[in-house]
């Protein structure tokens, strides 16, 4: 088992790319991204009332080593500082390796 980060952001679907660009420049290997995100906070609630998509909240997921965070805060802070949006960072385990093989 090794230790990660757990990083969890909801975002507008408009600043997508940029997020995953931050995410790219601060060394993150990957991520999971689901689209047309619902729910509740703080801040209000966000339905999928909309009829754009490009209006719709993503989710994003990633995990990288203890020892890039730093990066990942310092690329995403001035994202959604300025645009919105919420990330969570959380400590987890990585419990397998799982390599891809191609034939």
């Amino acid at each position: 088992m090794q230790s990660v980060k757990r990083i969890e952001i909801m975002a507008s679907s408009v600043e997508l790319n940029k997020l995953l660009a931050g995410l790219e420049k601060a060394g993150v290997p990957g991520y999971t991204v689901i689209h047309n995100v619902t729910g509740k906070s703080d801040r209000g609630t966000i339905s999928e009332d909309f009829a754009l998509n490009s209006l719709d909240n993503v989710y994003i997921i990633a995990f990288c080593n203890p020892d890039k965070i730093d990066g990942v805060i310092e690329k995403l802070n001035p994202i959604l500082n300025k645009f919105g949006g919420a990330c969570f960072v959380s400590d987890a385990m990585q419990v397998a390796i799982v390599r891809c093989v191609s034939s």
